[in-house]
């Protein structure tokens, strides 16, 4: 197939690219800048310029495809308008629809898995809760409900913690750099809230199967680890920095994780046991901890 990918020179869009032309498909990417059309032509991929603004630029290229990946994604800065961001990808997702109505192809669209159901397991099956918070949810719904329009939609719920070589300014760079700048690599409580996990490889390989193979209309769990304890993230990176791992009480913890402190107590364990079951999906790479532990997270730039 030809696919419309969104997001194709990002953290997940390209490892997306790479297993996309590993299958055998063709790759058009979206390119804001000079700087990403060049890094998509040196990989031999077909450049569609546009960016998630461009409305009509999406439609053309969504019109010339067989299928669509939309995988833009956001880094969590000081400086991220996010509900601005939300409303631009519901806009861009929701002009990539109709172009697609009543053909089937598939469209398979970038979510995530935290912050859901708190405390409890979240399953493919697990009922949709709307909730203010969760701003990035109704790009979710909106390409999922296109499915009564013909369109073969389907959403990646991505774990929070998508690792791997590359990864630059996830999460785990993100409680890397808190931990140096502070001197301790802490944990909240006990530590024993949950985080699911999955490698970057294994979730690209998943898009490609949804793509492939998914139902209308269906929820796909990207989560190889269903909940790793946070006591043992932090002490993988105590380990690697020869930094103490400490507990911080919730008012601490507001003061030393900043922008993250809203996230590190969450408990989200979620399943992947249907996605499997489903589509034959077997993560191969590395656990989340042991991939911490290969030490590339703590290489200084060349």
């Amino acid at each position: 197939m030809r696919i419309f990918v969104a997001g194709a020179t990002g953290y997940i869009g390209s490892a997306v690219v790479g297993e996309l032309l590993r299958a055998g498909h063709e790759v058009v990417g979206l390119a804001r800048s000079d700087a990403s059309a060049a890094t998509l032509a040196g990989a031999g991929i077909a450049v569609h310029r546009g960016d998630l603004g461009d409305l009509g630029s999406l439609r053309e290229g969504a019109a010339g495809a067989d299928g669509v990946v939309f995988a833009a994604n956001q880094h969590l800065s000081e400086t991220t308008d996010a509900g601005a961001r939300a409303r631009a990808e519901l806009k861009a997702v929701e002009a990539i629809g109709p172009v697609l109505e009543q053909t089937g192809k598939p469209f398979v669209v970038a979510s995530g898995v935290i912050g859901r159901t708190p405390g409890r397991l979240l399953t493919e099956e697990t009922p949709v809760v709307p909730d203010p918070a969760a701003l990035r949810l109704p790009v979710e719904t909106s390409v999922l409900a296109m499915s009564v329009r013909g369109v073969r939609s389907s959403s990646v719920r991505l774990a929070p913690t998508v690792h791997g070589q590359e990864d630059m300014r996830g999460f785990v760079p993100m409680l890397i750099g808190i931990a140096r700048s502070s001197g301790v690599s802490a944990y909240v409580g006990e530590g024993s809230n949950r985080w699911p996990s999955v490698h970057r490889r294994d979730a690209a390989a998943l898009f490609v199967l949804a793509l492939q193979s998914a139902s209308p209309g269906t929820p796909v769990h990207a989560v190889a680890e269903e909940g790793v304890p946070f006591r043992d993230i932090a002490e993988a990176i105590g380990r690697q920095l020869r930094l103490p791992a400490v507990s911080l009480t919730a008012e601490e913890a507001g003061r030393h994780f900043g922008l993250l402190a809203p996230l590190v107590s969450l408990d989200s364990p979620a399943s992947s046991a249907l996605t499997r079951e489903r589509f034959g999906w077997k993560p191969t790479h590395p656990g989340l901890t042991a991939d911490i532990g290969e030490g590339h997270y703590f290489k200084e730039p060349a």
